[in-house]
């Protein structure tokens, strides 16, 4: 019976080595546990909140395909044209339904199934891993998207392979599970190694800490696109409390003037995202009352940060500082650095609509 916690993962360096291990993609979506009762269906988050009435659209084919009583594990996606769309799923999160339900026409979501909780009266967490997905792949022998069933290997060359091809499609990493695992709730024991990669942005603007306008919060990133327009795609915010208050300093003589020529200086789009680039200025969906104003900066300097995955063209969590680059043009800063061609694998699972 919900509410329950699912299985987690720590994270770590590199694939596990050795025979006994079954590997995964790791997807960038929404994390659900999906119990069904008859009629009764909830679609619960991560963190226990039913996600029922965000996603309309996989209502009747979870009680079309799975048993009719069940419980499954994994993972919500939308998929666009360039990969798995994060920021799709997030504009889900809509307190209005109507919008909801416009959204999910224009771009409805799927469910990618890894694992198996119980079937009718049968509590299958205690079984090894190895049991649950043969029970898994049988239950979902004859699913027809949205529901999918993901694909896995005890192939470490083929996982490496994976991990290498699999970030230009949404896809940011693999994960390695124990064959003779059985399920534990909230508890660390899965692995998923993700990638850490390296890229040149363009520092345009930065918001002050929460304590004080006597220290820099964080950086803002951006980098061009083929016709030179530059995108904001994320920040930087992996300081100490000595580097921020000294960043202060370093930052002041690139505030003279910079809103004289600043490629984000039009707050009306900023604002309202009408230049159709990822918005600095706007408020922030999950906190209404989170402070996000920015002070901008002539866009001279150039940052090399470290990012674990690059979700359309924003950075899809904050990424880490490395080193100033005073060797690098801030014209060369561009998304070329970032492409990766999606694998093949993903227009598999997900035909073109």
């Amino acid at each position: 019976m919900p509410p329950l916690l699912p299985m987690l993962a720590k994270k770590v360096g590199a694939l596990p080595e050795g025979e006994g291990w079954h590997f995964e993609p790791k997807w960038d979506g929404f994390r659900v546990l999906v119990f069904r009762d008859g009629d009764e269906l909830l679609i619960q988050s991560r963190d226990e909140k039913p996600l029922d009435r965000y996603f309309p659209d996989l209502q009747e084919p979870l009680k079309r395909q799975l048993p009719v009583r069940c419980v499954l594990d994994g993972e919500i996606v939308i998929v666009g044209e360039r990969g798995l769309e994060f920021e799709a799923l997030q504009l889900r999160l809509h307190p209005a339904a109507s919008r909801v339900k416009t959204l999910a026409a224009q771009m409805p979501a799927s469910v990618v199934f890894w694992d198996v909780l119980c079937v009718d009266d049968s509590d299958l967490r205690a079984l090894p891993f190895a049991e649950r997905r043969a029970r898994l792949a049988q239950l979902l022998a004859a699913a027809e998207p949205p529901l999918h069933l993901t694909p896995a290997t005890t192939d470490r060359a083929v996982a490496a392979d994976w991990f290498s091809r699999f970030e230009g499609a949404g896809l940011d990493g693999v994960m390695a599970k124990p064959l003779d695992g059985p399920y534990e709730p909230n508890k660390r024991s899965m692995l998923k190694v993700k990638h850490e990669r390296d890229c040149d942005c363009v520092v345009a603007g930065f918001r002050w800490h929460k304590r004080g306008q006597d220290r820099v919060g964080s950086l803002l990133l951006g980098l061009h696109d083929d016709a030179g327009v530059l995108h904001h795609v994320g920040v930087v915010a992996s300081f100490t409390d000595k580097v921020r208050q000294e960043l202060v300093e370093t930052l002041a003589p690139y505030r003279q003037d910079a809103t004289a020529d600043h490629p984000w200086k039009e707050w009306a789009e900023w604002q309202t995202g009408t230049a159709g680039q990822r918005v600095p200025g706007a408020k922030s969906r999950w906190n209404a009352d989170k402070d996000l104003s920015w002070v901008p900066l002539r866009p001279e300097l150039v940052v090399e940060v470290a990012y674990d995955h690059m979700q359309g063209t924003r950075f899809r969590h904050t990424a880490q500082f490395r080193r100033w680059r005073s060797d690098k043009r801030p014209r060369d800063c561009t998304f070329a650095q970032l492409e990766v061609v999606p694998p093949q694998e993903l227009a598999a699972i997900f035909p073109t609509r």
